[in-house]
């Protein structure tokens, strides 16, 4: 039988479903432990209580399994950036939250797993139809307020929003994955390279 639309899935596709979320969460708790590239997928299946052949037949590599943990990931900090921009705060405020937000999504994933998915967004090597930096959701908001604060007279109108925000989230990003220091000096460099990034935009 198939759902009718609006209705939840039934018979096969829901136990299909079912299914992959097992496997999805066994891989990522296998990932937590011992990385993508370390990990077992006989562990995988075996904690998900499928056959080898059925987690392929779900997620053709372990990177499909990052990728979906990836666009999970965007599609939280992106709807939670919009929650927060809605309510009208200045540029810098958001840069402050953007940082907020990836590092408590870091904190929730576990050091290595985040690392993991960064790695994989911005390699060569992704699997097909895997997203382009310039084509994530959490830099086209971002580079949105970015122009806004343009139109406000706050940024200079020099700056390209687009790549303001994406080397916004580039450097950001480079600093969670290097920087090995305690909680309270990665604050410090984090904080210092905000305000690098602000007089840079900033309209003097």
């Amino acid at each position: 039988m198939t759902s009718q639309v609006g209705d939840k899935p039934r018979g096969r596709q829901a136990q299909r479903l079912e299914t992959r979320q097992r496997i999805y969460d066994a891989a990522m708790a296998e990932f937590r432990r011992s990385g993508m590239a370390d990990a077992d997928v006989g562990l995988i299946v075996a904690e998900a209580g499928v056959a080898r052949g059925t987690f392929y037949f779900h997620f053709p590599t372990k990177e499909h399994v990052l990728q979906e943990v990836e666009r999970t990931l965007v599609s939280r900090l992106a709807n939670e950036l919009g929650r927060f921009v809605a309510t009208g705060p200045d540029l810098w405020s958001t840069f402050s939250e953007v940082v907020r937000l990836v590092v408590a999504a870091e904190s929730r994933m576990g050091t290595r797993l985040f690392r993991d998915v960064l790695a994989l967004h911005f390699s060569q090597n992704q699997p097909p139809g895997f997203g382009k930096p310039t084509g994530h959701a959490l830099v086209e908001l971002v580079a949105r307020e970015i122009g806004r604060a343009q139109q406000l007279g706050v940024v200079h109108s020099e700056a390209d929003a687009v790549n303001s925000a994406l080397f916004f989230l580039l450097g950001f990003y480079a600093l969670l994955v290097t920087n090995h220091d305690s909680k309270s000096a990665r604050g410090r460099v984090i904080d210092a390279f905000i305000a690098s990034t602000r007089r840079g935009l900033e309209v003097k």
